[in-house]
C-alpha cells in the first residue's frame, strides 16, 4: 500500500507566486503531486522544475489567463489535456493524468463572473465536466479531481452566505450542480471529514478580507466513491500565503 500526498492551489499568477517564495514552499509540500491552477501563462514564459518531478502544462489560449499544471513524482501511463470538447477547451482548464490505479483531474472551473452573466456557460460547463469524469470512471479506474471549482457548496462554506446568494460562486444554481457531481458518485473529502468545521480557501483582496477571515471554501478535493477507504487525510492550508487562495491537500493510502 502506498501512502500518496496531494496539494492543490490556485496560484493567481505562477511568475507572481514565484517572487513570493514559492520554490521554498513547493519543497515543504513534500507531495507526490502538486496540482497548479490560474497559471496564467504561455510556454516558454517560466522555466520552474523541481528534481524528481516532472510536470504537465495545460495553456490558455488567451495571453495571461487561465491555465493548469500538474507535477508529479510519480510517471503516469497518460496525460490527457482538456475535456474533449473544443468549445470547452482553449482556456487551458483541465490537466488528466492517468496513473496505474487512478485518474487525477486538476481543474480550474469557470467564473459565472459578476452578474452571473456567464451562468449559462457555466452550467454547460458543468455538466460537459461531470460526464467527462463519469467517463473516466468507466474506463475502470476511480477518480481524484481537484481545484478551484468557484463554488462554495453550503452555507457554512463561506463567511456571507446570506448577502452572497445571488453572486457567482454560490448561486442557486452553481450550488446544485456541485451536488449533482456529487450524487454521481463523487465524495468531498475535506467535508468528508471535517463535517461541523469551517474553514475557507479563497479571500477577496477587498477590504483586509483575509485579515478578518472573510472567506469562501471553493477549493476541493473530491474522490469517487470507491476510493472513500483510502481517504486518509484532507486539510486546508491557511497559513501559506502568496495568492488570494491557499492551498489544500489530501493524502491516500492505495
Amino acid at each position: 500500500m502506498d501512502t500518496l500526498k496531494f496539494v492543490s492551489w490556485n496560484v493567481n499568477g505562477l511568475r507572481a507566486v514565484a517572487g513570493k517564495g514559492f520554490a521554498d514552499i513547493f519543497v515543504e509540500f513534500d507531495a507526490d503531486f502538486v496540482c497548479l491552477q490560474e497559471t496564467k501563462l504561455q510556454p516558454g514564459q517560466i522555466d520552474l522544475e523541481f528534481p524528481g518531478y516532472t510536470s504537465w502544462w495545460n495553456y490558455a489560449e488567451k495571453k495571461g489567463y487561465s491555465g493548469t499544471v500538474i507535477y508529479t513524482r510519480k510517471n503516469p501511463v497518460g496525460v490527457r489535456y482538456g475535456i474533449g470538447i473544443p468549445e470547452h477547451d482553449t482556456e487551458g482548464r483541465v490537466v488528466t493524468l492517468e496513473m496505474e490505479k487512478f485518474f487525477l483531474v486538476c481543474v480550474y472551473t469557470p467564473n459565472s463572473q459578476d452578474g452571473l452573466r456567464r451562468l449559462d456557460y457555466r452550467m454547460s460547463w458543468e455538466d460537459a465536466f461531470r460526464a467527462f469524469l463519469k467517463g473516466l470512471e468507466a474506463e475502470g479506474k476511480p477518480v481524484v479531481v481537484c481545484g478551484d471549482m468557484n463554488v462554495a457548496h453550503n452555507e457554512i462554506d463561506l463567511k456571507n452566505p446570506d448577502t452572497n446568494h445571488f453572486n457567482a460562486g454560490f448561486s442557486d444554481e452553481e450550488r446544485g450542480a456541485f451536488g449533482k457531481l456529487l450524487a454521481a458518485g463523487f465524495i468531498d473529502t475535506w467535508r468528508a471529514l471535517h463535517p461541523e468545521d469551517v474553514k475557507y480557501s479563497w479571500w477577496s483582496y477587498r477590504m483586509a478580507a483575509r485579515e478578518r477571515n472573510v472567506g469562501w471554501r471553493i477549493d476541493y478535493f473530491l474522490v469517487s466513491e470507491s476510493l472513500a477507504p483510502a481517504v486518509a487525510d484532507a486539510d486546508i492550508l491557511n497559513d501559506i500565503y502568496g495568492s488570494d487562495h491557499c492551498p489544500v491537500t489530501l493524502t491516500l493510502k492505495i
